[in-house]
């Protein structure tokens, strides 16, 4: 398991943002407001053994885990859509890939608030 924050890695945001503190910003708030309500949604679809759910709501985190550079995650995440698209996955391990991602992204969450705050304060 990927200890505190080893999995965020800003370089692509940084060189997107341009030297733009707001993008940074807004990009950040718009990942932190989204997250935990998609992670959400993937443990209730796990919970209810919804597959189709799970898979949805775990193909819609991916992308935005990547442009946070948070590779480890978004393999994980993806491990967990393919196992539920193809329908009745070993829940122990499913259930195991999400405790594992939710820690690592909860942890990576917490960091960006801090990163917010210090780009705010520059505004």
């Amino acid at each position: 398991m990927t200890e505190n924050n080893n999995d965020l890695d800003l370089t692509f945001l940084y060189d997107i943002a341009d030297g733009s503190d707001e993008f940074i910003v807004e990009s950040i708030t718009m990942f932190v407001d989204q997250s935990p309500q998609i992670m959400q949604e993937i443990s209730s679809a796990i919970a209810a053994q919804d597959w189709a759910a799970a898979s949805a709501a775990a193909h819609k985190i991916k992308a935005n885990l990547g442009f946070f550079g948070m590779l480890n995650s978004q393999a994980i995440i993806q491990d967990i859509e393919h196992a539920c698209k193809n329908g009745a996955p070993d829940i122990a391990d499913i259930t195991a890939k999400f405790s594992e991602v939710s820690g690592i992204i909860n942890a990576s969450l917490a960091e960006l608030g801090k990163i917010k705050a210090e780009k705010e304060a520059n505004l």
